[in-house]
């Protein structure tokens, strides 16, 4: 195992020697997974398929990212993270290419599903594969820095840089156009990251001899939620963190281009000042959450913080129709609650500090799984409720949230939790 110790340069940042251009092949991945965030639910539906039609795709993709995620921790074990990335950037660019050639132009509903829902694999393996390497290949006490890095690299991408691009480039390129675009970006992406970093922890299995059968470890994210119940509840909580969003990017580019007079170029710009924000903030939630309490910080600004937001995202623009300053204060405001969730991470992991991968195997599990839920939410019930319900049903989901938070003890807590 590589555990490099070179001081100066990026390493002085907290960037560990031998990972510089992971992070950039990571950033410009996620930059074309995230060009489509903006318009490409908005697409699907100027194809002639319903709302709902829709809104199953994405929950087929949902579900096959949540899959993606959760086997990117035991393939790597298995294999090595080098070939988790690889294999997740091949499923990615092959099947974003059979979208293009195939599904869109004949308008097949079925195809698109597959070629789309099954390319949901591609970006968890590549993005979380690179994180188990670079957990494995970092020195301990600079994991924090190195991690805040590749979320920093990750979120730039998906989607505050893509939906930048889609917002300047839609006009001349329109969609398809945009989504060639994506594919050499995630192409070239691949190709930095895996022919130019230079750690070699992560070109082998990251298992050793004896280190458990491949079903105990492809079990053990789920085994850990049962024996560990507060692991469970930290999983359903971090569902919960970005389903709303996940529900949102699929049906508010139509709510908002249909209904409230934006164009799809300015909706990209809002996600863009969203995911803005949210970076800006997770900072400064992080500050607060190691100064005051981890789970009452989450539950505060995650959970009630996070369903005030939905509505204030709902019904700001709905009474200010057209009024764009409404709009970016709205949209600020829903991505900096977002980043009230940041401590959940060690918050799940401090539940068993002697399975630590396990429980981040149902983080990332709940984090892939909120990709479905959010689009599955929308699916089944837009049609009845209308989009106001649905946010509706996104706010009470926060609020509950932050009752499983205070439901799990933090380190520091001077009282115990709740039951």
């Amino acid at each position: 195992m590589t555990r490099h110790s070179g001081r100066g340069g990026l390493t002085s940042v907290g960037i560990p020697a031998g990972f510089a251009w992971g992070y950039v092949g990571l950033l410009l991945f996620m930059i074309g997974d995230g060009v489509e965030t903006s318009f490409l639910s908005r697409l699907f539906f100027d194809l002639g398929f319903s709302q709902s039609q829709v809104g199953a795709a994405f929950t087929v993709y949902g579900v096959t990212a949540a899959v993606g995620a959760y086997l990117a921790g035991a393939l790597s074990d298995l294999w090595g993270p080098r070939k988790v990335m690889a294999l997740g950037a091949t499923i990615w660019l092959l099947l974003h290419l059979a979208m293009l050639v195939i599904a869109l132009p004949t308008r097949n509903y079925w195809l698109l599903v597959a070629a789309y829902g099954l390319r949901g694999f591609g970006y968890p393996l590549f993005a979380y594969g690179f994180m188990i390497w670079l957990i494995a290949g970092s020195l301990k006490e600079r994991l924090n820095t190195a991690l805040g890095w590749f979320w920093c690299s990750f979120t730039a991408g998906y989607p505050v840089i893509g939906s930048l691009l889609a917002a300047s480039f839609l006009p001349a390129l329109h969609p398809v156009g945009l989504l060639w675009l994506s594919w050499f970006l995630v192409a070239s992406g691949a190709a930095t990251a895996l022919f130019l970093l230079r750690d070699s922890t992560g070109r082998s299995p990251l298992r050793t001899s004896g280190g458990g059968s491949f079903k105990d470890i492809l079990l053990g994210g789920i085994i850990v939620m049962v024996k560990v119940p507060a692991v469970g509840r930290g999983a359903i909580a971090r569902i919960i963190n970005t389903a709303s969003q996940f529900g949102l990017w699929v049906f508010f580019p139509i709510f908002f281009t249909e209904k409230l007079g934006f164009t799809i170029g300015e909706w990209a710009t809002l996600l863009s000042i969203m995911m803005g924000a949210n970076m800006a903030a997770v900072i400064a939630v992080g500050v607060i959450s190691d100064c005051w309490s981890w789970r009452k910080a989450t539950a505060l600004f995650g959970g009630v913080f996070c369903a005030a937001a939905c509505l204030i995202l709902y019904y700001a623009p709905v009474n200010s129709p057209g009024n764009y300053p409404v709009a970016v204060l709205a949209v600020a405001i829903y991505g900096i609650a977002l980043a009230g969730y940041v401590a959940l991470p060690p918050m799940m992991t401090a539940q068993a500090p002697d399975r630590p991968g396990q429980a981040m195997s149902a983080y990332t599990l709940g984090a892939g799984a909120s990709a479905a839920v959010g689009p599955l939410i929308g699916t089944l019930f837009i049609g009845s409720i209308g989009i106001q319900g649905v946010v509706w049903i996104y706010a009470a989901l926060h609020l509950a949230s932050a009752f499983l938070c205070l439901s799990i003890r933090s380190p520091g807590d001077e009282r115990p939790a709740l039951a």
